[in-house]
């Protein structure tokens, strides 16, 4: 028979995903702070609306509609930023690259994957203790701080 100790209460909120003394990244091999560690979830919420807002500007200006050019341009802006780059605008901004998991440059088809799984939303927002999207998750790629 199950007993409510077992269950909890609602108001105990949600079990941390992390054990104790563990960090994001840490099964990745990333430091807990500063330059190359996990980026947080804030950083990359705000350099993909940078993105996002710089795209749909770009499709407005050319399309005067936007619609599905936007998501069109957004999966371009991400892919061939990456790949060149090593980051987006947003994610220069912020501070943040995208990199493989064992800390290399990210490769092309990988990012090209990553891209197009972004853009269908539901796979970047569901994330593993490491903060690594599904999308993050099917490129073997991870997001990590510049500075």
């Amino acid at each position: 028979m199950v007993n409510r100790e077992d269950i909890g209460s609602w108001l105990e909120g949600p079990r941390s995903p992390l054990p104790e003394g563990s960090w994001p990244g840490e099964r990745l091999g990333l430091p807990q702070t500063g330059r190359g560690s996990t980026a947080a979830i804030w950083r990359r919420l705000v350099s993909l609306c940078i993105d996002y807002t710089l795209c749909r500007l770009i499709s407005l200006a050319f399309f005067h509609d936007g619609g599905l050019w936007t998501i069109a341009i957004f999966a371009l802006e991400n892919w061939l930023l990456q790949a060149s780059l090593g980051a987006t605008v947003g994610q220069r901004l912020m501070g943040i690259t995208t990199i493989d998991s064992r800390g290399g440059r990210a490769r092309v088809l990988p990012l090209l994957v990553r891209a197009v799984l972004l853009c269908l939303v539901i796979p970047a927002v569901i994330f593993n203790r490491d903060h690594r999207g599904l999308h993050d998750l099917a490129a073997n790629t991870a997001v990590v701080r510049t500075r």
